[in-house]
């Protein structure tokens, strides 16, 4: 009976474990995923000079004139389109919001979670429609 309650309580401890499966992201933004919101949302102008991909955050270099950057809204915003292309490929779009007057040029560097991006099989092409950058993102 010992030898019972030993296994079943071995059987719980290996069982167990600290590890929590809902990863927080270590991103600084969520990618949007919505057709609407890639038609609609405000299109600020800003140029793109670098992208990157670091696990599953899309980093992001790019500047746009303003004062400060800090009243800036920035998303990442994918079509919802899949192409079926190998690999396949997803438009995605850098929205700003920019109201700052000012003409000094600020440097921003973001990061976006795009797990939310993947399609079956383990790589996809992301075009940044408003720059001439794509990346393939490979998981």
């Amino acid at each position: 009976m010992k030898r019972i309650v030993i296994l079943v309580l071995l059987i719980m401890v290996m069982g167990c474990s600290n590890d929590d499966d809902t990863t927080q992201s270590n991103c600084d933004f969520d990618t949007v995923v919505n057709a609407e919101q890639y038609l609609n949302a405000p299109s600020d102008q800003l140029f793109i000079t670098s992208i990157s991909i670091e696990n599953s955050c899309l980093e992001i270099n790019f500047s746009s004139s303003g004062c400060s950057g800090d009243s800036w809204e920035i998303k990442l915003i994918d079509s919802e389109d899949i192409f079926e292309s190998n690999p396949p490929q997803r438009n995605l779009r850098l929205s700003l919001k920019n109201e700052e007057l000012c003409d000094a040029v600020i440097t921003k560097e973001l990061t976006f979670d795009i797990s939310n991006l993947q399609v079956e099989g383990n790589q996809v092409l992301l075009n940044i429609t408003n720059s001439d950058k794509n990346v393939l993102y490979a998981y």
